[in-house]
């Protein structure tokens, strides 16, 4: 039997705006019994296609893979890779001696929702949001070493937490391409530490990529506080810019190993740079207000919508604790990565806290997810990461 999904009546509405989920409020029946993680054909109430994607357990019960009756194999893999990678080449990402790392595939801004796939060299490391992608791993990584060749000799899949907990399958990390490389994955020419076996993420924030060759144009003779640090990116940015003292803040101590390592790694012996190993907010409260120039990074605060209204709290605290601290005339790099917070929410809660902590404050820049985390215009939902660079009177 055909493994189908009937809408409700006129649930099909946000499809026909090629919105790519369907939420299992808007099902009305399954035919054919599918597994988790199967592709089913979608058809509205009156039996018109209209989708085909993979069937999950939770509020969104389908991921679109596609509005066209067709089959989701090899071939369509291919094409959609293929698309994918074309959009890295336009951009220069693929081919420079100085820059070899990028986002390949950024779920549903490639068309392919759940699914991440980030490039460190020679290495690819995909990660599955779903359970869909998860068993179409190996098609995947088959049509992934076709369109890459020998650029690829090894890929990594991580995606033991980012699966659905209660999903029942085999959900463990590893190569399933290859092995290990000793290349060195490179930003703009910096050696970056990336850690994508025990690291969070895929192993670096590659989202920030133009946000620290930015902050490099603003740390020269500047004292620099890069909190929620993880591997340093922000710090190696500053002192390649000509910060005059670099601090990195992060309570996790393998963050710290790691940001101390890349320093090491790029400016050996440099007594500019300390890092500590500390709560972002009790550093905040105990720190001599000598920085003018602060980078708030941290990780997000909300991850569904009940989280919402503590979240705003916890970026208004931290944002005001920052701007009461920094030097007149300092500058201050501040990002949510929080999805559920919108940027209107997210400036809203910034300003609250330059009001409370009674500073004059100036946007200097609007800043957000770069072009290989392209944003699916039928999916706003993919606009993440937000930032603003403030100048603080």
């Amino acid at each position: 039997m055909q493994k189908r999904v009937i809408l409700k009546r006129g649930k099909e509405e946000s499809l026909l705006r090629f919105h790519p989920w369907i939420f299992s409020g808007a099902i009305a029946t399954i035919e054919g019994a599918p597994e988790e993680g199967e592709v089913v054909e979608v058809f509205t109430h009156e039996g018109k296609f209209i989708a085909v994607g993979h069937i999950q357990v939770g509020s969104i019960a389908v991921r679109v893979l596609s509005f066209k009756q067709e089959p989701i194999d090899e071939n369509f893999w291919l094409k959609r890779l293929t698309v994918a990678y074309e959009l890295r080449r336009s951009l220069g990402l693929t081919d420079r001696k100085d820059h070899n790392i990028f986002r390949l595939v950024h779920g549903e801004g490639d068309n392919l929702p759940g699914l991440v796939i980030d490039v460190y060299g020679h290495t690819a490391v995909m990660q599955a949001h779903s359970v869909g992608m998860h068993c179409d791993r190996m098609a995947i990584a088959s049509a992934l070493q076709k369109v890459m060749g020998s650029a690829i000799t090894g890929i990594y899949y991580k995606s033991e937490t980012t699966l659905p907990f209660k999903a029942d399958i085999d959900r463990g990390n590893g190569y399933i391409i290859g092995g290990p490389c000793d290349d060195t994955p490179l930003e703009y020419g910096m050696k970056m530490p990336v850690d994508w076996i025990s690291g969070q993420k895929t192993g670096l924030f590659i989202d920030q990529r133009e946000n620290r060759a930015l902050l490099e144009r603003y740390s020269k003779g500047r004292s620099v506080l890069n909190m929620f640090c993880y591997t340093g990116g922000f710090s190696l940015a500053a002192l390649r810019g000509g910060a005059k003292l670099v601090h990195s803040v992060d309570s996790s101590a393998r963050a710290i190993e790691l940001t101390v390592g890349g320093v090491e790694d790029n400016f050996p012996g440099d007594k500019r740079h300390a890092a500590f190993a500390e709560d972002a907010f009790k550093y905040l409260e105990r720190m001599d207000p000598v920085y003018d120039l602060i980078i708030l990074d941290p990780p997000a605060f909300a991850k569904h919508k009940d989280a919402l209204k503590h979240a705003l709290i916890g970026y208004r605290r931290l944002n005001q604790k920052a701007m009461e601290k920094i030097q007149p005339g300092g500058i201050l790099f501040t990002f949510s990565c929080s999805q559920v917070v919108t940027k209107d929410q997210f400036r809203m809660a910034v300003f609250t806290a330059a009001a409370q902590a009674g500073r004059s404050v100036k946007i200097l820049y609007q800043l957000h997810q770069p072009a290989d985390h392209p944003i699916n215009i039928f999916h706003p939902e993919g606009e993440y990461l937000k930032g603003l660079v403030l100048q603080v009177e």
